[in-house]
């Protein structure tokens, strides 16, 4: 395991930026599937029990750099402070975070709101990323879902503190690690999502490896376009399709 934990850091009096996936389902207001939110609940248990103060990063939707009112993370606050039983405080800008009041001071979980709401997010920029820096003394990557995206809350920070692995992390890397390291044959893998392009390194990676290799979700229409179906205004990416039909031979 080529990869620190929460067993590996000192977090007493540490202020911890944790990296979480809460993109969760919502309805009139109220998250419909809560999924997300309780698998990420160990983690931050973790440490809190180790003295620290989780400072939570996070993206809902696709604000385009812009604040989007339906797209706050106050829709998420009751969720994930009902499934932690502990007040969480959401701040609404980094500038709030970064001075601090005696309400954010006192709490035990600071959600800072929707990081997509900085174009410095999506762009990896640097000095967003030092920006965020500031605010821990030690990072923590949950959002295995997200951690594929080279953006500033998953790639840029990770270079900037001393830095480890949540629970949720540690337990897919290990579930990945043992699949591709010492698999039992046959051995299949079934990989969604919207887009091939952001997916190439791992389709290239596991392609190698594995029996079988189930794509679904939008991804298909691009494999299917290779293939020559018309899918009419379906999401797919022509630019790819050299690649898929690499992929599937």
């Amino acid at each position: 395991m080529g990869w620190k934990t929460l067993d590996d850091m000192d977090l007493r009096g540490k202020r911890v930026l944790v990296r979480v996936d809460i993109n969760v389902p919502v309805e009139n207001g109220r998250v419909t599937d809560d999924t997300r939110i309780r698998r990420i609940v160990p983690t931050l248990h973790d440490i809190l029990d180790k003295g620290g103060k989780p400072i939570l990063l996070a993206h809902f939707g696709r604000p385009d750099g812009k604040r989007v009112q339906d797209l706050s993370l106050r829709i998420v606050q009751p969720a994930l402070a009902a499934a932690l039983n502990r007040k969480v405080v959401l701040v609404e800008t980094l500038e709030g975070a970064e001075t601090g009041t005696e309400e954010i001071n006192a709490a035990d979980v600071l959600l800072l709101e929707n990081i997509r709401f900085y174009p410095g997010e999506t762009d990896n920029d640097p000095e967003f990323a030092r920006r965020l820096a500031s605010l821990g003394d030690v990072y923590c990557n949950d959002a295995f879902s997200a951690a594929h995206r080279a953006h500033a809350s998953t790639e840029a920070l990770a270079r900037l503190l001393p830095c480890c692995a949540g629970r949720l992390m540690q337990a897919e890397l290990s579930a990945l690690e043992a699949a591709l390291s010492r698999p039992e044959r046959p051995v299949g893998a079934v990989v969604g999502g919207a887009k091939v392009s952001t997916k190439i390194e791992l389709l290239e990676n596991l392609v190698n490896r594995l029996d079988l290799l189930v794509i679904g979700g939008g991804m298909a229409n691009t494999f299917l376009g290779a293939m020559g179906a018309d899918l009419g205004k379906s999401l797919l990416e022509p630019d790819f399709f050299e690649t898929a039909k690499e992929i599937m031979t």
